[in-house]
């Protein structure tokens, strides 16, 4: 699904190097999780795979489907199957949720030759997701993100992963800000995506996501590079020991 191989990134503006030769192999259908201290590269990772601009690969590549992500503009990525959850996500004041959905949704089926959605047929999937995300009609109704609550925001966000439908979907901190019903709210969502042609790549800083978003596989990364892979059980160690034993292991 997803290959990356080498990847060193820096920093445009202060020639600073971020990633020093990242390796990943995300296999159709999984779900790895990636963790880290603060500084070690893993939101600049997701970055880079979206398209944000700011970095500059310097080496390596980055391939989904066994297509180059990194010679694609955004938009193209987002259409090849990308999907991108932020930590922060971003209000949109006057544009309300249902035009950005239908507008985004159909943008991304006409990219890939497909026909759009009518009226009819967006408005039935869209509520049918939202209520199984207990999203009510007047969140909808709003504009993208403008006065909710933080666990609103990312219970949205994974409302337009269900319309999109990507094949590749990254989740940078998700569970940032959110409380223990939000969170599983959100994880109940993306449970519900998990299927045999969709992976997911998990950011986090804390093993009570991983709780409810059992990961296949789980790395610890630092200074730039993937440092250690394992399984669910590594969470667990860097829970109850923190990353002190890892990092003298390995640098």
């Amino acid at each position: 699904m997803l290959e990356i191989k080498n990847l060193h990134v820096e920093l445009e503006e202060e020639d600073k190097k971020i990633l020093k030769g990242v390796d990943l192999t995300i296999e159709a259908g999984k779900v790895h999780a990636i963790m880290g201290p603060n500084g070690s590269g893993k939101s600049t990772l997701s970055y880079v795979l979206s398209g944000k601009s700011g970095y500059t690969v310097t080496d390596g590549s980055a391939n989904l489907l066994g297509e180059d992500l990194l010679d694609m503009d955004p938009e193209a990525r987002a259409a090849a199957g990308l999907f991108l959850a932020f930590q922060y996500p971003v209000e949109i004041p006057g544009v309300g949720n249902m035009t950005f959905l239908r507008t985004a949704v159909n943008a991304q089926r006409k990219a890939r030759g497909e026909d759009e959605l009518s009226a009819a047929e967006f408005l039935k999937s869209v509520r049918e997701k939202a209520k199984s995300l207990k999203i009510d009609a007047d969140m909808l109704k709003r504009p993208v993100n403008v006065g909710f609550s933080g666990g609103e925001k990312k219970r949205n966000e994974i409302l337009q992963m269900a319309m999109l439908e990507p094949k590749m979907c990254i989740l940078d901190e998700t569970d940032s800000g959110l409380d223990v019903d939000a969170m599983k709210l959100v994880s109940d969502g993306v449970n519900a995506l998990r299927d045999a042609g969709r992976s997911f790549l998990v950011i986090t800083h804390y093993q009570r996501l991983l709780d409810h978003i059992k990961p296949d596989v789980v790395h610890i990364m630092a200074d730039g590079r993937i440092v250690k892979t394992g399984g669910p059980e590594l969470a667990l160690e860097v829970e109850n020991n923190g990353y002190a034993d890892i990092l003298a292991e390995v640098l």
